[in-house]
């Protein structure tokens, strides 16, 4: 039976694309290590096609909010998280192994593996030949430039499983276009372009099967895809591959030679995966349709109740690890938002009475949620999801809603809703509302006892994190233990402006002995000393406030490298640079906050140079992480890096290379710092050097503090430009 456009295209909105198991195997190894790091889940996520359009597709949804478009793998991983890396790994392995698509057939993904990880290959070293600035977009094009035949296999298992096999050519496109009104190359370039990527790697994946006559003029990527796609199936000097080379302006001896680094690309992967290639190249004929076997319905049912136990309980894990209410509820419904293909998702809160769903304020629509209210009392179908504690399935079928649901369609920008009740001790305590097109209904109604697992593990995560709001008695066990940290940060952070102040009086000495102006000496004396007072007041601040107003990171960061190099406490073998924006770029910190944090880094990057070298300051612009925008601030240095035994416990309290009565304390105070501004601070470290980068939080755009947090800095930055100009 042929299936129209509209079939194939509902089955491919809910298809689950399979990945090789031998990469989800050392994906979950991965996972199991805390210490797992996003390049090194990149480097494996990157030779798998099917997994590597599920980080894609997450990081371009409307779950992770963002500024711009994430093309690269490394930066998709950064957008997400690592924490739901682990959760998208951990479940597209469960559904592999319980899914249906496991069952009914058992088709070598091998072959189809190994030739998109080589086109992969090959579209990289291409694109470098040909000066293409965008490698790595090169790589990802060339890794799913076959992505339709994964989806259609995933989409339609009993009608393209044997087509699967066959050779990769026009007659199996003919054969496609006949039996599912579709071509693999469309049905990957659809997936592609649902995830509104600025660029044309969509493009390249519907046209790598066209002749090279034809796309003579085309972007460089479409052209690269397809000289990558031919190579990888044909020797370098057939026809076809000469064509396309040409295209590319590389000649035959060059193609060969990427060729035979591809292979030997494949072997080393192959190798590490423990992937058997042989017999894996065999290749059927294109046939109409494959019948399938029956599926064994108590087999079915047992695999969903198992994968639906795991997944369940993987939630209930990664919901266990939030810090509070607010991160929890968003960790909550972006969850939702994946495992379940829900296009957007709220929170909807029992009140203390018991009588109305309250909105929850998180997430891109809290200013209307905070507003946002649905009465138990009402003829609502969410109140009656929340009283009957069922599930409730919403579509715009002609029947009129209530005005609160049709709020929450245009709310959430979609044409159907599930209302998912949130039970506690036989009563519910809230509903968690997902927005979902109407073509997923279906597949979401068969999958029901999957809901009701995850919404018992978010209300139980709920109903804990209610319990420890309340619990005043675990945090004034710690009030001893705080203020004993806090006098160690105190006597670490004094010697810093200390420092500064002797070098300064030195200067201050030798300018008075030639009768020069002192005024900016004094200024900046001023200051520091007055620095040492608010650290040592702040030893009673058990969690000081540090967001005040907006601070312009570029002024600061000047500032404290003046500071370094006028003091002379920089070396003359080592030389600072920075790379900042020319215009303000504010943060919502205060200054004096930053001036500790940046002074720390540096300080211990001049200490990291002992035969010389270079520092560099870089503002990389900003960067939006877990839906959130933060500016990235990096300090590098060009030493010998971090031994691997301190790097693994690098800001904690006494793991340094240093001595000293508080060694060690530098990087734990600049991490403490940066996590109550609402920052966040990594490190990358090896034998060329170590990198710090900081994301400092960007202020609210609805706070009237303007920036007015600046002002405690000019003075200083006045007084310098004076001294500056001196002769």
């Amino acid at each position: 039976m042929q299936q129209t456009e509209s079939d194939i295209r509902s089955r491919l909105l809910v298809a689950r694309l399979p990945a090789m198991p031998q990469i989800l195997l050392k994906l979950l190894e991965h996972c199991q290590n805390d210490d797992a790091g996003l390049v090194d889940l990149a480097e494996l996520i990157a030779q798998d096609p099917g997994i590597a359009s599920k980080i894609l597709a997450v990081a371009n949804s409307s779950a992770y909010h963002r500024s711009g478009q994430k093309v690269g793998i490394e930066q998709s991983l950064t957008a997400i998280g690592t924490d739901m890396v682990k959760t998208l790994v951990i479940s597209e392995s469960v559904f592999q192994i319980f899914d249906n698509f496991s069952q009914a057939n058992t088709t070598d993904l091998r072959s189809f593996w190994s030739h998109s990880l080589a086109a992969a290959v090959i579209a990289r070293e291409i694109a470098t030949r040909m000066r293409y600035p965008h490698v790595e977009e090169a790589y990802l094009a060339g890794l799913l430039h076959d992505i339709g035949r994964l989806a259609l296999l995933a989409a339609a298992p009993k009608e393209y499983a044997t087509n699967f096999l066959a050779q990769d050519d026009a007659k199996l496109c003919a054969v496609e276009q006949r039996t599912l009104q579709v071509t693999h190359a469309e049905a990957g370039a659809w997936l592609i372009e649902s995830w509104q990527l600025d660029s044309f790697l969509a493009d390249s994946v519907r046209y790598h099967h066209e002749s090279a006559a034809r796309l003579g003029s085309t972007h460089p990527l479409i052209r690269i895809v397809l000289l990558a796609h031919l190579l990888s199936n044909h020797e370098s000097d057939d026809p076809a591959v000469v064509d396309a080379g040409v295209l590319c302006g590389i000649d035959s001896q060059t193609l060969s030679d990427i060729g035979e680094r591809a292979v030997e690309q494949i072997r080393k992967a192959t190798d590490y995966l423990g992937i058997d290639l042989a017999g894996a190249d065999a290749v059927q004929p294109p046939v109409t349709a494959a019948p399938a076997a029956a599926p064994d319905a108590t087999r079915e049912r047992l695999s969903e109740e198992v994968r639906n136990l795991v997944l369940a309980s993987n939630a209930g894990r990664s919901f266990a690890r939030r810090q509070s209410e607010a991160e929890l509820l968003e960790t909550v419904t972006r969850s939702a938002r994946i495992l379940f293909g829900f296009d957007d998702a709220i929170m909807l809160r029992m009140n203390a009475t018991g009588h109305s769903l309250i909105g929850c304020a998180v997430g891109p629509h809290r200013q209307r949620l905070t507003e946002f209210a649905i009465l138990l009392s009402s003829d609502s179908p969410i109140a009656g999801a929340a009283a009957q504690m069922r599930v409730a399935y919403l579509q715009r079928t002609g029947k009129l809603f209530g005005v609160g649901e049709e709020q929450l369609l245009r709310l959430l920008g979609t044409d159907s809703l599930v209302a998912l009740p949130l039970l506690t001790g036989g009563r519910c305590t809230g509903v968690l509302i997902g927005g979902i097109a109407q073509a997923q209904l279906a597949d979401l109604k068969r999958r029901e006892r999957f809901l009701r697992a995850f919404a018992a593990q978010a209300s139980t995560a709920l109903a804990s994190a209610d319990t420890e709001r309340t619990d005043g008695d675990r945090r004034a066990a710690s009030v001893a233990q705080k203020y004993q940290e806090a006098s160690r940060r105190v006597a670490h952070e004094v010697n810093n402006p200390l420092s500064i102040i002797k070098n300064y009086l030195s200067i201050l000495d030798s300018k008075l002995l030639r009768h020069e102006p002192v005024l900016g000496e004094l200024s900046i004396l001023n200051e520091e000393i007055d620095r040492v007072g608010q650290i040592v007041n702040g030893l009673t601040d058990l969690q000081p406030k540090t967001r005040v107003g907006a601070t312009d990171v570029n002024r600061v960061a000047s500032d404290v490298v003046r500071l370094f190099q006028d003091t002379e406490f920089v070396p003359a073998s080592v030389r600072i640079i920075t790379r900042l924006q020319d215009q303000p770029a504010d943060i919502a910190a205060a200054p004096d906050t930053v001036k500790q944090i940046l002074v720390n880094l540096v300080k211990n990057a001049i200490e990291a140079l002992p035969r010389g070298g270079e520092i560099e300051i870089a503002n990389n612009g900003h960067l939006n992480r877990d839906g959130r925008l933060y500016l990235e601030l990096s300090i590098r240095d060009s030493g010998q890096g971090i031994p691997a035994e301190i790097l693994a416990n690098l800001f904690t309290p006494g793991r340094s290379t240093k001595d000293g009565d508080h060694r060690g304390l530098g990087l734990s105070i600049v991490h403490s710092l940066v996590r109550q501004i609402g920052g966040m601070i990594m490190c990358r470290s090896s034998k060329q050097g170590t990198t710090f980068e900081v994301l400092l939080p960007l202020p609210d755009p609805d706070d009237s503090t303007g920036t007015i947090g600046t002002a405690g800095f000019s003075r200083s930055a006045a007084a310098q430009s004076q001294m500056m100009d001196l002769p």
